[in-house]
């Protein structure tokens, strides 16, 4: 089941992050090249002392314990949901919904 996961992984090329059992250890934000066999080729940067570095390593499928992908994402900054124009009324979030609901 991992050997199918990975693979959708690599045609679709989402960002993931992979740990390794036998390193114990993350990598985050990589992208996986290639399955070749139970070969894994992971794509990954380091951003250390002001200089950035590309790795690539082969993993053997055995040695990832985990998988995670992101599912999204919402910035902070910004502190309203948009809302599209063509929304139904219905399923529009209002900023006072919650508001006036504690005010009853």
């Amino acid at each position: 089941m991992l050997h199918r996961k990975i693979y959708q992984l690599c045609t679709e090329g989402r960002e993931i992050s992979v740990f390794l059992r036998d390193q114990q250890r993350w990598i985050d934000n990589a992208k996986i090249l290639s399955l070749e066999g139970d070969l894994v080729t992971i794509r990954y940067e380091v951003d250390e002392d002001d200089e950035i570095s590309a790795w690539e390593e082969m993993v053997r499928l055995e040695s990832i314990g985990s998988v995670s992908c992101k599912l999204a994402s919402v910035c902070r900054d910004n502190s309203e949901v948009l809302v599209a124009d063509d929304c139904p009324e219905a399923e529009q979030i209002h900023h006072n919904k919650y508001k006036d609901q504690n005010e009853i």
